[in-house]
């Protein structure tokens, strides 16, 4: 039986933090610039302030400036967005992230419309989302999770996908529609399915390349996938496992791994893959951004 490669998500991110703490250091050394990356999280929701404490975290150990700005739940619309207009005045930070999901009386589309493009480290912007779209990448900055998956993706099947039919399932502006604007440009035919797609297993099943992020626990199974297939599985999606004889709240992807591996080439884990990659990949966006904000070249 066939076992499919394991993609270490963990290990790839650690070596690029490594990479990037280096060039940091550099870069303050040679030129007086340190990176700073401003997180504003509204409100107390659990998972959010994990992201964010794991942020931060990430920041310090890089060598950047990192501040975190804590709003109340009930902080109005003007406060955060006052907040928003204070950062991108401040020559100090060069990346700002409003955590999301917001509480459900803030405007997110004008809140993260509010950051300048130039210190939009998420990509959310629609100035960056058109750069990207249009392919003009040198000044503008792809979503973090879309960005760590194509470097995983590079990794097994190098930077030109010519010939390769890629699948991405799910058509969300924060994943999937840069990943299909990222596997495009590297040349793949690319496919993107979502809840509307007739006959899903069929058209999963010719992909060379499949991306999965709907949000839909273990529904990609072996017998949607073509053998050899790389599986890059986005999905985190908290469900009830046996752990030790117990019935333990767990994180499972939308890729069944265990099933997959007998058929794919190679798989990403879930914890464990993209996850790490992600803040690796926001930590990577903000380095660029205090070199694109020092006219250096990228």
């Amino acid at each position: 039986m066939t076992v499919a490669k394991r993609i270490d998500g963990k290990a790839k991110a650690a070596d690029l933090a490594e990479s990037i703490t280096r060039e940091t250091a550099l870069l303050q050394k040679e030129h007086g610039i340190k990176p700073g990356l401003a997180v504003v999280i509204i409100g107390e929701d659990p998972a959010s302030q994990v992201y964010v404490r794991n942020k931060k975290r990430a920041a310090e150990s890089c060598g950047f400036h990192s501040i975190q700005h804590t709003l109340a739940d009930d902080a109005s619309q003007n406060e955060v967005l006052q907040l928003i207009s204070e950062l991108n005045d401040d020559d100090a930070i060069h990346g700002i992230l409003v955590q999301l999901p917001l509480p459900r009386h803030l405007d997110e589309l004008a809140i993260t419309q509010a950051i300048e493009p130039t210190k939009d480290v998420d990509g959310f912007h629609f100035i960056n989302i058109g750069k990207l779209t249009a392919g003009q990448t040198s000044d503008a900055f792809t979503p973090c999770t879309p960005a760590g998956c194509m470097l995983m993706i590079e990794d097994e099947l190098g930077g030109d996908l010519s010939g390769k039919n890629a699948v991405v399932i799910g058509r969300s502006n924060i994943v999937g529609k840069p990943m299909a604007s990222l596997l495009l440009q590297a040349n793949a035919t690319v496919t993107v399915t979502h809840s509307r797609t007739k006959d899903l297993p069929a058209v999963v099943a010719a992909a060379d390349i499949i991306v999965a992020a709907v949000g839909r626990p273990n529904m990609v199974k072996a017998d949607w996938v073509k053998p050899g297939a790389i599986i890059i599985d986005v999905g985190i999606n908290r469900v009830g496992k046996v752990i030790d004889g117990e019935i333990k709240m767990g994180l499972t992807g939308d890729v069944d791994f265990d099933d997959v591996c007998s058929v794919a080439g190679a798989v990403t884990p879930v914890p464990g893959g993209v996850g790490p990659m992600t803040i690796t990949m926001l930590m990577s966006n903000t380095l660029r951004s205090a070199r694109l904000s020092a006219g250096l070249e990228d």
